[in-house]
């Protein structure tokens, strides 16, 4: 078996985190460069994640995710944040990074921006948040097989109210919308979901060849 389908079947949506063992510090850094280098639409990162240390907060949050015991007992927790809308200012700091981390000069990069301007002008808003939404998850996917592949277990969450994360949080004075969570540390000995088989369909009900 490949290393690559070992680590995906070792992993499982972690019900039950042992809140003794934390991650470290330096194995969180890579988690965290993990997440800075996820492939987004045009290199835009329309996201944010706000990694949620304040245990009265965390309590806060698990009356708003009904109650589940993974917002305070998980060692990390990540609230994957999407943008609600893109703006020019969002583009044009895209643009100055491009132009310092290449050393390539601004104007030579004019046109490139003026096409991601018109882009994202002609789109509604309500387009827009789908879509930055959908970068999310292409992180979170990321995420999910990087800790897999450090043994840090992992529980990916849409079982939360988006609107009491966001009040609880001031997102949406920061243009920013709950997406979903992720809690990260290390599974206690009595999850009983861990010596679960994993059932998914056989391959010929996934793929087709056309």
């Amino acid at each position: 078996m490949s290393q690559l389908i070992e680590d995906l079947n070792w992993r499982y949506a972690t019900k039950k985190f042992n809140p003794e063992k934390k991650i470290s510090s330096l194995d969180f850094e890579v988690l965290k460069g993990v997440l800075s280098l996820v492939p987004t639409s045009n290199g835009l990162q329309p996201f944010r994640f706000l990694l949620i240390e304040d245990p009265v907060i965390r309590e806060r949050l698990r009356v708003r995710s009904w109650n589940q015991s993974q917002i305070t007992d998980a060692s990390h927790l990540i609230v994957m944040c999407s943008f609600i809308d893109v703006t020019e200012n969002h583009i044009d700091h895209f643009i100055h990074l491009n132009a310092t981390q290449r050393d390539i000069p601004a104007e030579k990069l004019q046109g490139f921006s003026n096409h991601l301007k018109r882009t994202v002008a002609s789109q509604q808003i309500e387009a827009k948040t789908g879509s930055n939404e959908r970068q999310v998850y292409i992180a979170l996917g990321h995420l999910l097989h990087a800790a897999a592949q450090m043994r840090i277990d992992s529980s990916p969450m849409e079982g939360f109210e988006p609107e009491g994360y966001d009040e609880i949080l001031g997102l949406s004075e920061k243009n920013l919308k709950a997406t979903v969570v992720c809690a990260l540390g290390y599974r206690a000995d009595d999850d009983a979901y861990q010596h679960v088989k994993k059932v998914r369909k056989a391959q010929e009900d996934l793929f087709d060849v056309i």
